[in-house]
């Protein structure tokens, strides 16, 4: 099974004042292509730490990571970008749309920074709105959606350049229950499509979704529990 995810030995400190602070604490952490890992923790735990390591939005102090096969570490910030922009979709608690374009056009952001030509990229993301059931609401602007069309557009954005990791953090936590859980309903269809996702939360019963839950406290793992197994997916992840 091939690695999507190689962290060894993370660490990440701040210093602040003459205090230093280490937030994460030698973290070394494999996730396989396809998985679906749940990243639990409270808050101060290093999860949002983790979560910006992983989504190359931040550098560690120390360790190695290697995303898809690609070494991370002497990287410059554009090589970083483009790595980011290339292999991983963002799914956000808030969603994160831009209010004055409509929901056609925020899928087509990353797509922009792709260099997709503008035809290309619309149907592109007309197609990937039909995918998700918001094929009749792409010339409306995100104060016309409810917040579970608004997380459906937020997940098609993330779709957009068939990135080969979704990190969704807190992805039903502006939702309510019923939303909520159609929207986790959702990630996991799209794993089981083949999709790799890591999700982020302090929910353990959201958490439990997952194939596996990584429970982070002070830093560190403290307890790894696979819930089932990884079997490899026989479908193409979706693609947009």
């Amino acid at each position: 099974m091939k690695s999507m995810i190689e962290l060894n030995q993370i660490t990440k400190s701040y210093t602040r004042g003459e205090e230093q602070l280490q937030i994460l604490k030698g973290i070394s952490l494999v996730i396989e292509e396809s998985d679906f890992v749940a990243i639990i923790g409270p808050s101060g735990s290093g999860k949002s730490t983790l979560m910006n390591t992983i989504g190359l939005l931040d550098t560690p102090t120390s360790g190695s990571y290697k995303l898809d096969g690609v070494s991370t570490e002497k990287m410059s910030d554009n090589g970083l970008a483009e790595l980011r922009n290339r292999k991983i979709g963002f799914i956000f608690q808030q969603f994160n749309l831009l209010p004055r374009l409509t929901a056609i056009e925020n899928v087509e952001l990353p797509m922009i920074y792709a260099g997709i030509p503008t035809k290309q990229r619309r149907e592109q993301a007309q197609r990937m709105l039909e995918k998700l059931g918001m094929g009749q609401r792409g010339h409306h602007k995100p104060s016309e959606l409810s917040g579970g069309q608004q997380q459906r557009v937020a997940i098609a954005r993330a779709l957009a350049i068939s990135p080969s990791l979704i990190l969704a953090d807190e992805p039903t936590g502006a939702l309510d229950s019923k939303t909520g859980i159609e929207v986790l309903e959702l990630i996991k269809e799209l794993n089981q499509q083949g999709n790799t996702i890591v999700l982020i939360t302090h929910d353990q019963h959201i958490a439990d979704n997952a194939k596996r839950v990584v429970t982070l406290r002070d830093g560190e793992i403290i307890k790894d529990v696979r819930n089932e197994p990884l079997i490899p997916q026989s479908q193409e992840a979706v693609s947009i």
